[in-house]
């Protein structure tokens, strides 16, 4: 209604006999922004829950952006103390992803409100027309990414497993409907590669296919990744519940249980298993309680002390 009011008070460049003809203009999409924001009873809470999520990519990089804003211009002469904690007062953190010429921007807002913003550019990202009439199915898209990026982000908050579904990953299974699921080994490169190119954002948008995911993975490998080994991938990731295939397409998509999985695996790899095993096999002194270099000592001794004990039985005997 808006656009055609001022078409008839605006020079327009098609004559009466254009439009008799047939001919007229359009409407089109060009830019759109979906935005969805949660505003705390307790303040606080949000700005704890948004620094975990700053600190966690961070520490595995999964954003393509992380943006730190200065309400004041830092130079040598600027007073004060500066650490390295990211959310501080005076600095406003945002977190950037993007898909082709979409953006998904997310920040804490007047320090009460957690601000998630999706911003398609570009309709045909989502294989959909620029046409007026898809505005209702772009804005559910973006209603969608919005909220699969809250999921993800509350599920890293909680994403501890039992034993038991431990035991069902790393352990070869089988199907409900009899198909083998072969194990996913914690420490595996391969795996490992899987599960971290499976904890990026990049997939929150319109899911995955095959190349998608190869790239990322081939990126974390240190060798030739060839789409069969990642047919081979995607197939036991499907029978592990951890992904599963759109419907007549080839598309995948991750579940809440498959990122509760590989966000567990990535980090107890990452801040766990890596830095102990470097810990043990470093000659300098590692950055660990003292009480653990401790106990790890004690465990060198004591095997050294089985194996004198062994050499010993074996000279007597």
């Amino acid at each position: 209604m808006f656009f055609y009011k001022w078409v008839n008070l605006l020079p327009y460049p098609l004559t009466e006999e254009d439009l008799q003809a047939g001919y007229f203009h359009r409407l089109s999409v060009w830019q759109l922004e979906v935005s969805l924001t949660q505003v705390f009873d307790r303040p606080l809470r949000g700005r704890q829950f948004f620094e975990e999520v700053i600190r966690d990519n961070l520490d595995q990089g999964r954003p393509d952006r992380i943006q730190l804003l200065f309400e004041r211009k830092v130079t040598k002469r600027t007073p004060g103390r500066f650490r390295t904690r990211v959310i501080q007062h005076g600095v406003h953190p945002s977190l950037h992803i993007h898909y082709k010429k979409s953006h998904v921007k997310q920040y804490f807002k007047e320090n009460r409100a957690l601000r998630t913003e999706t911003t398609i550019n570009d309709p045909k990202d989502f294989a959909i027309g620029k046409d007026l009439s898809n505005l209702p199915y772009l804005q559910e898209i973006g209603r969608n990414i919005n909220r699969r990026l809250l999921d993800v982000q509350r599920v890293s908050q909680n994403c501890g497993l039992s034993g038991q579904s431990i035991e069902r990953v790393v352990k070869p299974t089988v199907t409900k409907d009899g198909q083998p699921a072969p194990g996913l080994k914690l420490g595996d490169p391969r795996v490992m590669a899987l599960f971290l190119a499976l904890t990026l954002f990049w997939h929150l948008f319109n899911g995955f296919r095959n190349a998608d995911l190869r790239k990322h993975v081939a990126d974390l490998l240190d060798m030739d990744y060839k789409p069969a080994m990642m047919s081979y991938d995607l197939r036991r990731l499907v029978r592990k519940g951890i992904i599963y295939r759109i419907e007549h397409t080839n598309r995948y998509i991750l579940t809440p249980y498959g990122f509760k999985v590989c966000r567990f695996f990535t980090r107890l790899d990452a801040r766990v298993f890596r830095p102990a095993f470097g810990a043990m096999t470093s000659t300098k002194i590692p950055p660990y309680p003292k009480p653990l270099r401790k106990a790890l000592d004690r465990v060198d001794r004591e095997i050294d002390n089985l194996i004198e004990e062994a050499l010993y039985l074996k000279d007597a005997a």
